[in-house]
């Protein structure tokens, strides 16, 4: 099973109001070729949709090992929340990236073209959490306040505008009532750092 069916799949069990919407977007846009970087994890073709997936497998043990530790959890983590803050995280990105020639100097000191990406985001320039949220609220996905804001703060202290003491204060206060927002947190940088590679292009 590829990953792209693998996604699809699990999206579609979640049975949520808005998936098949959602499910018909991801399907008609870049999400299962656009890389997840430039020039870090994931950059190469499909690698957004590899992130993504991968960020739901570290979630879903590190779930595991939480209830295991701390059972009364389980109400704020149920399984299709997970699927959904970790599938979707980063679905702002599947328009933004664009295939150009790139220049760098070869091992002789030489010149040479070579393929690679950039970030254009003049179709929709929103940020990037939140950017997401969004995005899945527009085509009708029913999310919960807890699947909101792991969505919009899954970058952590990363995707604070200019060190705003307001946004900080929301995202201590996110992670705080939300156990969600820290499982995404962890599982997005767990995968990023230890499950993914960056291709030397």
């Amino acid at each position: 099973m590829t990953t792209k069916e693998k996604i699809l799949e699990l999206l579609d069990a979640t049975d949520r109001q808005g998936i098949d919407e959602v499910m018909d977007w991801m399907k008609g846009s870049q999400f299962f070729s656009a890389p997840a970087s430039t020039n870090f994890h994931g950059n190469y073709e499909g690698g957004l949709a590899d992130h993504s997936y991968n960020v739901y497998t570290a979630a879903m043990r590190l779930r595991s090992t939480a209830l295991r530790l701390n059972p009364a959890l389980e109400e704020q983590l149920p399984e299709d929340s997970v699927t959904l803050a970790t599938l979707l995280h980063d679905i702002c990105k599947a328009d933004i990236y664009k295939e150009v020639k790139k220049k760098r100097q070869n091992s002789f000191g030489r010149w040479e073209e070579y393929d690679g990406y950039t970030v254009d985001y003049s179709n929709f320039p929103l940020g990037h959490g939140e950017k997401s949220v969004i995005v899945l609220l527009r085509l009708g996905l029913d999310l919960t306040d807890a699947e909101i804001a792991a969505i919009r703060w899954h970058m952590t202290a990363w995707d604070l505008p200019f060190q705003s003491r307001e946004a900080l204060s929301n995202l201590n206060a996110a992670k705080d009532k939300y156990p969600l927002c820290a499982l995404v947190q962890l599982a997005d940088g767990f995968a990023s750092s230890l499950m993914e590679d960056t291709v030397q292009l």
